[in-house]
């Protein structure tokens, strides 16, 4: 009950918000499926057997309702429904879905909860299956918290096992056979005596049939898809630059825009004098916005001119307006008044560390911008009464509700296309730019305006990665870690992007205490506390969210605690986990690095642990020391994601992730003066060059258990791998990233 009474803030809002929704909706409008928006959609050509499904005269097409940010969801997706509907991959196409209540992702929402992701207690699937079934209700479409594959594996395998039964009656009822006597491959129903008929032939009569509620799904040893490393519906286009990003996006009666704000984030434009840039060739116009203008034009490189030429003159910055006040507002914040959660408190810390000398420690990281390649870029047009937009977004729902309320338009008179993303790591799940450019096109309706950011406006304009500081006390005994007490500061993601998208955010935020208290350390006297900063300069979900700042955090601590206890770091992590997938984890990646091994002087391994969205991950680093600086030779990496549905794309994500984590880890900082962010361009604001990147080895388990998504755990252990390699080949702890503040790379 102890454990019950940490949270109770927490669970007394969302158990009376789950009893009046089982009120107010029932039971019947929870088994209720969403309407299928490709109904509402049909264009009478093609015919929409799921949500998920479509059968047209060129074949089928599975709707992926998740963001494709270069993560390869959209394949993974995909396989789901063809391995149901026994689809040749070869012939299967893949569209992004509408935004539309039927595509909520439940699994986003479930693994909010304050528990631990391998507490499966009866108090934890309780919850969770409340928030699973208030999202249903709350019909939000989103891609997010690694939660894709989570939320799909059911539910697309069943629409395609949907879709496929369809087929099969309908192929039963022309024939005039019983359905069970009926086979289905590569597209077709097949009946006993070879006749065969094409999903394409029947599928207008199989759309006109009731599905049933539940279907049964074939067995693990069946698959013929999932499970393989399947070549991914986007390379091709990616690779011959025929797919569409929104900075590709061209329609008719198009102009172009840019946009400049005041430096000072958040921070108002007082006056504008647009004389200079009005008078540039190919400008169109000026246009004031919320804290700033935009100039539009007939191509975007004038537009971006023209901007610039705006004579502004900006109100003064409303935040703490420097790096050393704002981390200085942040430390401020470890007192009792904003203590946001305590989400562990195992034993009697204060009394265990009382009994010794405990080894103490501060931890430091920066803001980081997420700086994808493509910048924030939306087209919107406003044409007799309806507005029309393409933008990359990970929350197509939500910013088709804004654009419609900004635009003073019924929903259904917005029409919002969900296109591919040049990345994100985060960035698309705020909608500023799509706002801007909707603005834009009501100050010309009729006009198409595609609204670009400069590299300058998007690391400068963007809503960060919190900095955050964590201070540990902690004591080893006999070996063996026998105390551990962490407490950590930030600003609040959860209420940073609740506010911008008007939505209230109650009780505490989990995203401040992810990575501290749910890893399986077995340390006896645990205790992980979470501080909330008051609201400053914006924040927001960066790749792995808390875990990206509480893993460098845990794992660079426990390897001090391993070295105060004259202990090897990984037989004393090992000893510690009381997790089995963990330890196995953890193991792998050792034994891929060849942990034990002699090192030459001058080199060093590091190892770190971490789990994050229920993933455990392991990572070994090995440097060396040059007459350059460091060099960061090489990396395994070890996960379990339960089940690997595409090993490939698996392994690429652990690479991606782990060389996402180096950069942040070796160089990524954002830093304020004046209220403004410094670093402006790539040159300031730097990522790991090609011949920095170390050899990447790769071990997946699939150990059983729940799926698991693994765009983001890949991150966390990165940074604490490095430092802990450093501090092995160099004797040198650093507690602050990014590390080139300490050192030097080659």
């Amino acid at each position: 009950m102890s454990r019950l009474g940490t949270i109770a803030r927490r669970s007394f809002l969302i158990g009376s918000v789950a009893v009046a929704g089982g009120v107010a909706f029932g039971i019947y409008r929870y088994q209720k499926p969403h309407p299928n928006p490709l109904l509402a959609s049909g264009d009478g050509q093609s015919s929409a057997l799921t949500p998920y499904v479509r059968v047209d005269a060129q074949g089928v097409s599975i709707i992926t309702p998740r963001a494709e940010m270069g993560q390869g969801v959209h394949t993974t997706l995909a396989a789901l429904v063809a391995e149901e509907l026994d689809v040749a991959w070869e012939s299967v196409r893949v569209e992004h879905g509408p935004p539309a209540a039927a595509y909520y992702n439940s699994a986003g929402v479930s693994e909010g909860v304050p528990f631990s992701p391998l507490d499966h207690g009866m108090a934890a699937e309780a919850m969770r299956g409340t928030m699973g079934v208030m999202a249903k209700f709350l019909a939000m479409q989103f891609t997010g918290g690694s939660s894709s594959m989570p939320d799909a594996f059911d539910k697309m395998r069943h629409a395609g096992a949907a879709a496929r039964w369809a087929l099969v009656q309908a192929a039963a009822e022309q024939w005039k056979l019983p359905a069970a006597d009926l086979k289905t491959r590569d597209g077709e129903v097949i009946a006993p005596d070879g006749r065969r008929l094409s999903y394409i032939a029947l599928a207008p009569a199989a759309a006109k049939i009731k599905l049933p509620s539940d279907l049964p799904l074939k067995p693990q040893a069946q698959w013929r898809l999932l499970g393989q490393s399947l070549p991914r519906k986007d390379v091709v286009a990616k690779s011959t630059g025929t797919a569409t990003f929104a900075i590709d996006v061209q329609v008719p009666d198009m102009v172009y825009a840019a946009v400049r704000k005041n430096p000072a984030l958040e921070a108002p434009l007082k006056r504008f004098d647009a004389t200079a840039a009005k008078a540039m060739p190919g400008v169109l116009t000026v246009v004031e916005l919320p804290g700033g203008v935009a100039a539009i034009a007939n191509n975007t490189w004038r537009a971006q001119q023209a901007v610039s030429a705006v004579q502004c003159e900006w109100a003064a910055p409303v935040h703490p307006a420097s790096t050393a006040e704002l981390m200085a507002h942040i430390t401020a914040a470890f007192d009792d008044k904003h203590q946001d959660s305590r989400m562990r408190n195992d034993g009697d810390v204060d009394t265990a560390l009382a009994a010794g000398t405990p080894l103490e420690a501060e931890y430091r990281v920066p803001f980081l911008a997420h700086a994808p390649m493509e910048p924030p870029t939306a087209v919107a047009r406003l044409h007799e009464g309806r507005l029309e937009i393409w933008a990359g977004v990970q929350i197509p729902t939500l910013v088709r509700e804004q654009m419609a309320k900004l635009a003073g338009l019924d929903i259904e008179r917005v029409q919002l296309h969900t296109l591919l993303m040049g990345g994100s790591f985060g960035r698309r799940l705020e909608s500023d730019f799509v706002e801007q450019a909707v603005r834009l096109a009501m100050a010309v309706p009729g006009k198409a305006v595609k609204l670009t950011w400069s590299r300058e406006e998007d690391l400068t304009q963007d809503a960060y990665r919190p900095a955050a500081v964590a201070r540990f006390r902690g004591l080893v005994k006999d070996g063996r870690a026998q105390a551990l007490d962490v407490r950590v500061a930030s600003l609040s993601v959860l209420a940073s992007q609740g506010a911008r998208a008007g939505l209230a955010m109650p009780g505490p935020d989990k995203l401040l205490a992810d990575g501290t208290f749910e890893q399986p350390y077995g340390v006896p006297h645990y205790r992980a506390t979470a501080y909330r900063a008051p609201p400053a300069v914006p924040v927001s979900s960066w790749r792995s969210v808390g875990n990206s700042f509480n893993g460098f955090f845990m794992e660079g601590f426990i390897d001090e605690l391993a070295h105060s206890a004259g202990a090897d770091p990984l037989q004393f992590r090992l000893a510690l986990l009381t997790h089995e997938s963990s330890k196995r984890v953890l193991q792998a990646a050792a034994d891929l690095a060849g942990w034990g091994q002699p090192l030459a002087k001058g080199r060093g391994r590091g190892v770190a642990y971490h789990l994050a969205f229920g993933v455990p991950v392991a990572q070994v680093i090995e440097v060396q020391q040059t007459p350059q600086g460091i060099r960061v030779e090489r990396l395994c990496v070890a996960a379990d994601v339960g089940t690997a549905l595409d090993p490939r794309n698996i392994e690429a994500q652990l690479q991606g992730a782990a060389i996402f984590g180096l950069s942040a880890a070796m160089f990524g900082e954002i830093t304020f003066a004046q209220g403004a962010v410094e670093q402006r361009n790539f040159h300031q604001y730097e990522s790991v060059r090609m011949a920095q990147a170390p050899r990447i080895e790769v071990k997946v388990l699939a150990l059983g258990g729940p799926i698991r998504g693994i765009g983001e755990p890949g991150t966390p252990p990165a940074a604490p791998a490095l430092a802990n390699a450093i501090f092995s080949a160099t004797g040198q702890r650093i507690r602050e990233l990014p590390l080139s503040k300490h050192i030097r790379f080659a």
